[in-house]
C-alpha cells in the first residue's frame, strides 16, 4: 500500500473546525512530518481547493508541505474516464446537480478517486458512505464499486500507530 491520499476536508474541516492553525499545533506538526516522510500525499486538485481562499491554511500548506506533496492527476484519465463512466450510469439515482458537481473537471473528488484508484492508495476523507443520497456523489460512495479503501483521519492516524 502507497501514501495515504487526503482529500481537501482533511485540511479544510481540521482547520475550520477540530485542528485550527493557532490551538493544535501539534497536529499541524504531525501532518508536516507525515508528509515529508511521504506517508500522506495530495492531488493537484485538492491543491486548487485550497489555494482558492488566500488564507492561513493556505499559507500553513505553502510552508509546510513539501513541493512534490501534490500529485499530478494527468497520468490518471483512464481511471477518471472509468470513474465518470459510473457516476453518469447512476444518473438514476443521482440528481442532476450531484452528477454535475461530481463531473465538474475542477472538482477534486472524481480526480481524488481516480488517482487512488490507478495508484492503490487509501484515501482519507471525513465524508462517509451515504448511498440512499442523492443530492451529492460522496467519495466513499463511489469508491466501493471500485475496492478503493476510505477511512477518515483519526482511523489513518490509529493504522500509522501516530499519536500528538
Amino acid at each position: 500500500m502507497g501514501p495515504f491520499v487526503v482529500d481537501s476536508n482533511f485540511f479544510i474541516q481540521a482547520h475550520r473546525a477540530t485542528y485550527p492553525l493557532d490551538v493544535a499545533v501539534s497536529f499541524r506538526g504531525k501532518v508536516k512530518q507525515l508528509a515529508l516522510d511521504g506517508k500522506i500525499i495530495s492531488i493537484d486538485k485538492v491543491k486548487n481547493e485550497i489555494y482558492q481562499n488566500d488564507d492561513e491554511l493556505k499559507k500553513w500548506c505553502v510552508v509546510n508541505l513539501p513541493d512534490i506533496f501534490f500529485k499530478d492527476t494527468s497520468q490518471v484519465i483512464p481511471e477518471y474516464t472509468q470513474i465518470v463512466n459510473w457516476a453518469v450510469s447512476r444518473r438514476s439515482h443521482f440528481q442532476q446537480k450531484a452528477l454535475d458537481e461530481f463531473l465538474d473537471a475542477d472538482e477534486a473528488d472524481a480526480w481524488l478517486i481516480s488517482y487512488s484508484f490507478a495508484n492503490h492508495n487509501t484515501i482519507i476523507t471525513q465524508e462517509i458512505l451515504q448511498p440512499e443520497k442523492k443530492n451529492k456523489i460522496k467519495i466513499p460512495d463511489a469508491c466501493i464499486p471500485f475496492g478503493i479503501h476510505y477511512m477518515n483521519t483519526i482511523e489513518m492516524f490509529r493504522q500509522l500507530g501516530e499519536q500528538f
